[in-house]
Parts: C-alpha cells; structure tokens; sequence
C-alpha cells in the first residue's frame, strides 16, 4: 500500500511540475510549484524522511514561494496585468492544483496513521543532521553553495542585460 502511495506522489509531483513548466501565466506556473514541491515533501515523508520533508515545506513551499509572490507583485505588469489576474481567478484555474493537493492531503494522512511503519524508528535531531552536513559531507554541501552563487551570479547579470535593452529601446 505505501509503494502504491509512493508512485501516487510522484506522479502527482511530475505533472505538477510539467504544467509549472508550462504555464504562460507567472502566478498559474507558481501555484503548481508549491503543488509540486509538497508532493516532494509527500515523497520525503514516505521515504521515512520526515524531518527533510518538514523542512521542504518551510523553505520551499514556504519561504522561497513566498519570495517568489513578491516578485510576481513587485513586477506590476500594469492595467494588462491587472486584467489578466483577474482572468487567473476564475474557479476553473484552481480545479486541478486543488484536485492534486487534496490528493497529497489525504496521502499525508493516510501515511501520518502507519508512522511506525514508514520510518526507521531511530529519530535523528537538526544536530545530528547538521553535525553530517558539516563533517563528512561538508565538500557536497560548499559545491552546492557554490553553484547556487554561479546560478545567481548568472541570473543578475542576464536579468541586467535584459533591463539594459528594454532602457535603451524606450
């Protein structure tokens, strides 16, 4: 039955992030973002997992979608925008990211009544976690903060260019 969960939350997490892919509209490909990062954390979870699937939901789901609103509203795309946001609330848009969460909620409930039989059974503190990723992981670790910087480095000075042009053309 967990294996049949597992392939559930995976389908759901791979659809969900080929329509964020998709999506024309900003605001639509970021409502299935969150979809698909929640079907991660489902996966997590499954995974016997729960503390990474704890922080999938604070960080990704939370905090960085959050971040990503923000610069959704900050782009104020003008009356056109405004006009197509409203377009984006029709009920219909929230069909299927509603369909697939209220499939990983119940999913996540499901699994949350067999705990016993989804994790190891020895629980494993932030401590010790971060004691792993600072000893014997710690290069693993520097090469991700490091492509994370090239990755950033790369999107400002595309982002800039980008604006440089726009600048000259008006």
């Amino acid at each position: 039955m967990m294996e049949s969960l597992f392939y559930i939350a995976a389908v759901v997490a791979l659809s969900a992030t080929i329509l964020a892919l998709t999506r024309a509209n900003a605001a639509h490909a970021l409502i299935y973002l969150i979809v698909s990062l929640l079907a991660v954390a489902v996966l997590f979870f499954l995974l016997g997992a729960p503390f990474a699937a704890a922080l999938e939901i604070l960080i990704y789901a939370g905090a960085i979608m959050v971040l990503f609103v923000f610069v959704i509203m900050m782009l104020n795309l003008g009356e056109a925008g405004e006009e197509s946001e409203r377009k984006g609330l029709h009920p219909r848009n929230w069909i299927i990211p509603g369909i697939m969460t209220a499939l990983l909620f119940m999913e996540l409930v499901y699994a949350l009544e067999q705990v016993p039989a989804l994790t190891s059974g020895v629980a494993v503190s932030p401590k010790e976690v971060g004691i792993m990723l600072f000893g014997p992981y710690v290069l693993a670790v520097e090469l991700a903060s490091m492509l994370l910087m090239a990755g950033l480095v790369g999107a400002y000075h595309l982002g800039r260019r980008f604006n440089v042009r726009n600048v000259g053309s008006n």
